[in-house]
């Protein structure tokens, strides 16, 4: 996890030694200056995430001094620290630009709840701001399996693997990519400039399939008026991709075989034997050696198709890497649409927070329904909650209960959402969010920190 840094600015030493201290403990890097022109040093050479000011500063100890200088931070969020008779000043200084405001003597909760809630921001801004300029673009595969450990694995495997002529079976829950990172196989291989062509086993009726991979000369059945060119003569030179494999009849497995065994094959009807050089990439979301202990997958071609076998995860096991599809996605959606559609920071936490039990597909399918009615500009989380404001259509936010849950335990469950809902919405604004809950600025201070929030 990234050691978020904090530069603490204030002229009373004990004060430092103590804030930073306490800071350190809570897993921040944490650097201190005694006067502003001690923390311009400082910025120069430490990027911090997050400033604490003290409003009164030497030499001259004048507040506007310290308002006048909150430009030099470069947007970075700066909570004021100041007494309690400088509570006007504070405000004033909210409405210059600083993210908040904290009075000595100095509550270790509250501060905690605050730095958390302004790194929090800052990091959403910053991470949005960095998938702006990323290099991927919307098709490749890169841009579609992520940043986590196991998306780096993937496509490391994929770049070594494309260049050679090796089968490869794709496994993994349904919606996770399998067909992308085949595609980028073909685009990656020597083959790039042949076909790729796929095939939905389960989706062509068990009659058909023959005919459709093999083709078939004129006369061969009825309706058969003239000859037809079958899918595997159609990607010779090329990658055939198999998707859904273990849906295949075991008739046409037995043909299939004898296709990866001799590389030949006859048009259904046809006496004419065809040669090809395919490359064969399989997918199921199955288990195929179960298949294969049931009968229902022959084991011999399971171990032909196998060649090397990359397995996807679900999208709930690496929700670091939604912020990079929905950067993927929205590039697509702004070439496709001519839009200069962007998420803002709550709308791609709200994003950030669900399971996603539909995985890479639910989450495109989601952001084009959004992007439906928010054809341009900025989406929100008010977009969002138009079309799901209970939540994702199907899946269930990280931090709601599961089950078996007290009438209490509901009760703060529910509190705890609406809260975060609206601090999100009002970007931390803990005035504006107490006034949309209907309660007290200190109410909600207090459930805050009750909560944990």
């Amino acid at each position: 996890m990234t050691q978020h840094k904090i530069l603490l600015v204030d002229d009373e030493p004990a004060f430092r030694e103590l804030a930073s201290r306490w800071l350190a403990k809570q897993d921040y890097h944490v650097q201190t200056a005694g006067s502003l022109e001690q923390a311009r040093e400082s910025m120069a050479s430490f990027d911090a995430d997050l400033v604490l000011l003290d409003l009164s500063m030497p030499p001259h100890f004048d507040p506007q001094v310290t308002l006048d200088a909150l430009p030099e931070f470069d947007g970075r969020p700066v909570i004021i620290i100041t007494g309690h008779a400088d509570r006007d000043l504070a405000l004033k200084a909210i409405e210059l630009g600083a993210w908040d405001f904290i009075a000595k003597p100095i509550d270790p909760d509250m501060l905690a709840v605050v730095v958390r809630r302004a790194i929090t921001k800052t990091t959403l801004e910053r991470e949005l701001n960095q998938l702006k300029h990323t290099a991927y673009q919307p098709d490749s595969a890169a841009a579609y399996m992520g940043h986590s450990p196991s998306a780096q694995k993937v496509r490391a495997l994929v770049e070594r693997i494309a260049p050679t002529d090796v089968r490869v079976l794709v496994t993994g829950p349904s919606g996770t990519g399998k067909e992308v990172i085949s595609r980028s196989l073909h685009d990656l291989s020597q083959r790039a400039s042949q076909p790729f062509i796929s095939v939905h086993c389960g989706a062509i009726p068990a009659e058909l399939l023959e005919s459709e991979l093999f083709g078939y000369v004129k006369g061969a059945f009825t309706g058969a008026e003239k000859d037809k060119v079958g899918l595997l003569s159609l990607a010779d030179g090329g990658t055939l991709f198999l998707d859904e494999i273990g849906e295949m009849p075991l008739a046409m497995q037995v043909k299939l075989l004898r296709v990866l065994q001799e590389g030949t094959f006859f048009p259904v009807g046809g006496r004419e034997q065809k040669h090809i050089d395919i490359r064969v990439v399989s997918a199921t979301n199955a288990d195929l050696l179960e298949h294969v202990r049931e009968g229902r997958f022959r084991e011999d071609l399971y171990y032909r198709i196998k060649g090397v076998n990359i397995e996807t995860q679900a999208l709930s096991e690496r929700l670091e890497d939604v912020s990079v599809l929905l950067h993927a996605f929205l590039l697509r959606l702004q070439q496709q649409q001519n839009t200069s559609l962007q998420l803002s920071p709550d709308a791609m936490q709200w994003f950030r927070h669900q399971t996603w039990p539909g995985n890479v597909r639910e989450l495109k399918n989601t952001l084009e329904s959004v992007a439906s009615i928010c054809p341009q500009g900025l989406i929100s989380l008010d977009d969002i909650q138009l079309l799901y404001p209970k939540g994702q259509s199907t899946a269930v936010p990280v931090n709601l209960p599961i089950s078996d849950a007290t009438l209490d335990e509901q009760v703060r469950d529910l509190e705890v959402r609406l809260i975060t809902q609206a601090l999100e919405k009002h970007q931390g604004n803990r005035t504006q969010a107490a006034k949309q809950l209907g309660i007290s600025r200190q109410g909600l201070i207090k459930k805050i920190e009750r909560y944990g929030v």
